[in-house]
């Protein structure tokens, strides 16, 4: 399905300004769906459908297009299949015509019966208020309420409706979404989560049962509806403490702004709407949700995370002294063979020690393998010997690989590196990595290459039965170890990754 950009680039003459305005309503007005309890369609003059008459009006001479599309979560939906994309000639949907070229919001007219059900349509207007003071319309809104449920309603869904109805004015005089606000991009409070009515005063009109509830865990014991929200508030959350200013402007409804609140363990999030309708501010309206557990679990998952990183931060610090200990050892053997096979095991250490120490610096059980990568590249640079004097080159890029992998991996890199240096005797060792569905490292030399006889089947090398065991068995990826054409040697990992 195109998106919403997509639409009004191909076909409307609107410009980012505008697109940037209808980006803001749309990321936002679930809200209004939900009081109004009712399907939203936004619908934009096709290009060249807007002009200007001689004497300086908007006409308009076209067609629409339906660009975006929203459902109420609070009642029946009417549209069951997508709009989005649909085109309608002019003429053919009256009050949308009307709304556009009246610049008011048209509410009149006969529940339609023509799906089956009845459905009561009204269009808004969409206004943006440009620099200049001049009003520009975007497009209108079809507002379609399936009225086949339809009951005598309660208070809680006439002040739903009456906040629609101010909110829908507040579109057509371009005051919502609000300027210079930025476009709710997490999950904010929501109709059914909690909802206060306030009027200019900041006083509470209505209170929805679940905002009355979130306020009675709060500590609220009195009546809410007649009440202050600001200084109710702040009696509960900031007794005694300073009270914090963000939370007297959003309970007493003056800015669009969201703020938590905390009292007795539990944790509210509150957000205002203003609602500015004719020029003046007639009231607000703040929504209201209980995030106690939500918060709980954030906390705790933040406290795991802490944990393990200094888990990987003790683990890197134990494998650094095993390595120190092993290295003090291999000092003072006086066998060579001895010497070596302690050295090849504190070079094993170490690898597994990078790997950790980078974990305890992540955030998650990702690791950035690339820095991982070139401190293994290096570390068998430094521990070469004086005669090969060979310092290994990397081309391409890991990325970033869970730790499952990462271990394992730096091991085998260690590894295979190692004894392309010990053995090999090259002029220039290179690792070059490729990365899609799969990861495949290849580490190439030009030394003296493999002996006639090689067969990695049967090797008795401890060290390539280490990057067998860890390739196959741990990554379950491919090992290949073959002569390089010019001469050398070629030893390819191939490892497949998880889906992301």
């Amino acid at each position: 399905m195109p998106t919403l950009a997509d639409l009004v680039v191909r076909h409307t003459a609107l410009d980012a300004a505008d697109l940037d305005w209808l980006h803001s309503l749309v990321s936002d007005w679930q809200l209004l769906a939900d009081l109004s309890f009712a399907d939203l369609i936004l619908w934009a003059p096709l290009i060249g459908a807007e002009r200007k008459s001689p004497a300086g009006d908007h006409e308009h001479s076209g067609g629409w297009i339906a660009i975006a599309q929203m459902r109420p979560t609070t009642g029946p939906t009417v549209y069951h299949d997508d709009i989005v994309g649909t085109v309608a000639a002019k003429g053919e949907r009256h009050l949308i015509d009307t709304a556009w070229d009246e610049r008011r919001i048209c509410r009149e007219g006969d529940p339609d019966w023509s799906t089956g059900v009845p459905v009561r349509e009204e269009t808004i207007p969409v206004r943006r208020n440009t620099p200049d003071g001049e009003g520009r319309f975007l497009g209108v809104i079809q507002r379609s309420t399936n009225l086949s449920s339809a009951r005598t309603p309660s208070r809680l869904e006439l002040t739903y409706l009456q906040s629609a109805s101010d909110l829908a004015q507040m579109v057509a005089e371009g005051r919502f979404p609000f300027s210079g606000e930025e476009p709710i991009l997490v999950r904010s409070p929501r109709v059914g989560d909690g909802l206060l009515r306030l009027d200019r005063a900041g006083r509470v009109t209505y209170a929805s049962p679940n905002a009355l509830s979130a306020y009675r865990r709060l500590g609220l014991h009195a009546d809410l509806v007649g009440a202050e929200l600001g200084r109710v508030t702040a009696q509960l959350c900031y007794s005694d403490e300073p009270i914090n200013e963000d939370l007297m402007i959003v309970a007493s409804g003056r800015a669009a702004k969201e703020t938590e609140v905390e009292s007795g363990g539990t944790i509210v999030q509150l957000r205002a709407i203003p609602l500015i309708v004719g020029g003046g501010r007639i009231g607000a309206l703040v929504l209201i949700r209980d995030v106690t557990e939500l918060r709980r679990r954030e906390r705790e998952l933040m406290t795991k995370d802490a944990t393990i990183r200094e888990i990987h931060h003790r683990v890197k610090n134990n494998l650094q002294t095993v390595a120190a200990l092993l290295r003090l050892q291999a000092r003072r053997l006086r066998v060579p063979e001895g010497r070596e096979a302690l050295e090849e095991a504190v070079r094993r250490v170490g690898s597994i020690a990078i790997v950790h120490e980078t974990l305890s610096h992540a955030p998650e059980e990702f690791v950035d393998f690339d820095d991982i990568a070139d401190r293994v590249i290096a570390m068998a640079g430094e521990v070469s010997s004086a005669e090969v004097a060979v310092t290994p080159r990397r081309v391409g890029a890991f990325g970033v690989l869970p730790s499952l992998i990462a271990t394992p991996l730096a091991m085998a890199l260690t590894e295979v590196l190692q004894n392309a240096l010990q053995h090999g005797h090259p002029g220039r060792l290179q690792v070059v990595v490729s990365r899609g569905e799969r990861l495949d490292v290849l580490v190439w030399d030009d030394g003296k290459g493999l002996p006639e006889d090689f067969d990695l089947e049967t090797s008795t090398s401890l060290g390539l039965q280490i990057v067998r065991t860890l390739v196959e068995g741990e990554l379950s990826g491919k090992l290949s170890i073959q002569p390089r054409p010019g001469g050398g040697t070629e030893v390819t990992l191939s490892i497949p990754l998880p889906n992301p």
